[in-house]
């Protein structure tokens, strides 16, 4: 009954500071995100002032430009991004923005701004340290005892995903209804370290807030393997609520804003990542060639 409801969410209900010079990304960020992304305070929503949103290619990368001024980070730094690719995605969060620029609709753009301004000041090691973490607290790793319902729910839905995780990276995760959780081995640990270490700093800033977000490094893996959707990895981290939901019933648009702002954050993360991490695979392979 569960994977028929998932199917039908899935497919059927598809929700899917100023520097002297310049223009800041940081004004209105809306609902704080999770830790570490609240460095930037929301201030209030302010009138679009901007007529046209273009890209140009810099030393540095490629800028976006807003009219004929630079868009910079809270920091008052370029608003420089590595790949065309995510410069026309974040230029497409500007324009689409209509008489008011709200800011926490432009999940990329606050990435992006995460990513060049680095207010928490970690470094490659720290990030990925910080999302491995997240298997001590994994949403699909804790179980519960009763009713047998949710308990079965819980099997059938988060079991293969671990499985598949285990298969794919040749480590133990397991599951538990300890309040302490599962007992992760070292080597699990070590092996996910490695393979986090294999994408860039700006990848793993888009990883870390998809891991915030599902509240599992396990799901955000298998989103990032192309294993699971975001539609799919955003209801199996819901497991729980959506079952007291079906259960006991809800208030329906609080039901509906709070899974669409979360696919909405996942699927932004989700993107950046792929965007970045192409960004390096086509440098590499022009390296090579």
């Amino acid at each position: 009954m569960w994977r028929s409801y998932l199917r039908l969410r899935d497919g059927g209900r598809r929700l899917l500071n100023r520097p002297r010079s310049g223009l800041t990304a940081s004004e209105g960020l809306g609902r704080k995100p999770p830790i570490p992304f609240r460095a930037y305070v929301p201030p209030a929503e302010r009138k679009r002032f901007y007529q046209n949103v273009s890209i140009s290619q810099g030393e540095g990368g490629f800028e976006i430009n807003l009219d004929h001024r630079k868009l910079r980070t809270p920091q008052g730094k370029l608003f420089t991004v590595p790949s065309k690719a995510l410069a026309i995605a974040v230029a497409t969060e500007w324009d689409s923005q209509q008489d008011t620029i709200k800011m926490y609709t432009m999940h990329l753009t606050t990435l992006c701004n995460t990513s060049l301004d680095n207010p928490t000041q970690r470094d490659k090691d720290q990030l990925i340290r910080a999302a491995v973490k997240f298997l001590d607290t994994d949403t699909v790793c804790y179980r519960v005892e009763e009713p047998e319902t949710l308990v079965e729910l819980q099997r059938n839905e988060w079991d293969p995903v671990i499985s598949w995780a285990e298969r794919r990276y040749g480590v133990e995760i397991g599951s538990s209804t300890s309040i302490t959780g599962p007992s992760i081995p070292a080597r699990t640990r070590e092996v996910l370290v490695s393979h986090l270490a294999s994408y860039n700093m700006w990848a793993l800033q888009g990883i870390e807030f998809v891991v915030t977000q599902l509240k599992s490094l396990v799901l955000t893996l298998g989103l990032m393997d192309l294993h699971l959707t975001v539609e799919q990895a955003v209801l199996l981290s819901r497991l729980e609520e959506e079952y007291q939901i079906q259960k006991w019933g809800n208030i329906e648009w609080a039901h509906d804003y709070e899974l669409q702002e979360l696919r909405a954050r996942t699927a932004a993360g989700t993107l950046f990542v792929h965007l970045c991490s192409e960004s390096t695979a086509i440098k590499h392979k022009l390296l090579q060639g």
